[in-house]
């Protein structure tokens, strides 16, 4: 089943950042503080009445940090860092997979991470995806009281409140488990995202230039 597409919003930056683990700003090496995620992404094409893996399918992955914070935006006052984004290219069964940190929040946004899938439509033409990710709200509320998040508070929108998460979210939710990530207690989650190549809609350019303020 095809996954509903969603606003990219305004805090993506093209870094064409290819690793694995997204923690750390590769400028000075510090890592993003926070709760460990090992995130697992599978991506599939519809074809026909069945989906099959998209090897070589470029997939980005970026969020804001535990106290809400984007890196690279300059009303963000973090341009030229670079920690919590990269892409990895799709292996032969569709999978990437990232390690990062749960992500904090900011106001009237639920948590979430943004996700970008490039590759190329049937019509053989670029074929853009871009969709967000979402928590269940127990659980953000609990880690959000944890560690380096508790000092914002507890999140302002829930996904029961946030507009964009009603566009679909409950198809786009993550179920993370308690695990061992390299060596911390974090969480691992995993999750398919099945693409319709045909969708000239969903598959046109989704860039946008960034916003002045959220």
């Amino acid at each position: 089943m095809a996954k509903p597409e969603q606003m990219e919003g305004p805090y993506f930056v093209d870094e064409g950042l290819d690793r694995a683990d997204i923690r750390s700003d590769p400028a000075t090496g510090v890592v993003a503080a926070g709760t460990p995620l090992a995130l697992t992404l599978t991506v599939l094409r519809v074809d026909g009445g069945r989906c099959v893996p998209l090897p070589g399918a470029v997939v980005d992955i970026w969020h804001c940090d535990a106290a809400g914070n984007y890196s690279d935006i300059a009303s963000e006052g973090t341009t030229g860092s670079r920690h919590l984004r990269g892409l990895r290219v799709a292996d032969q069964d569709g999978r990437v997979d990232f390690t990062t940190v749960l992500p904090g929040w900011y106001e009237g946004r639920t948590v979430h991470a943004h996700v970008k899938v490039r590759t190329t439509g049937t019509d053989g033409k670029a074929y853009e995806f871009t969709s967000q990710l979402y928590f269940p709200d127990a659980f953000t509320a609990q880690y959000l009281a944890t560690g380096p998040y508790q000092p914002h508070g507890p999140a302002d929108t829930t996904n029961k409140t946030d507009q964009l998460y009603a566009l679909g979210g409950d198809q786009l939710l993550l179920s993370p488990d308690p695990a061992d990530v390299d060596g911390t207690p974090g969480h691992r989650a995993a999750f398919t995202l099945g693409l319709d190549l045909s969708d000239t809609r969903v598959g046109a350019d989704d860039a946008m230039g960034p916003l002045p303020t959220r």
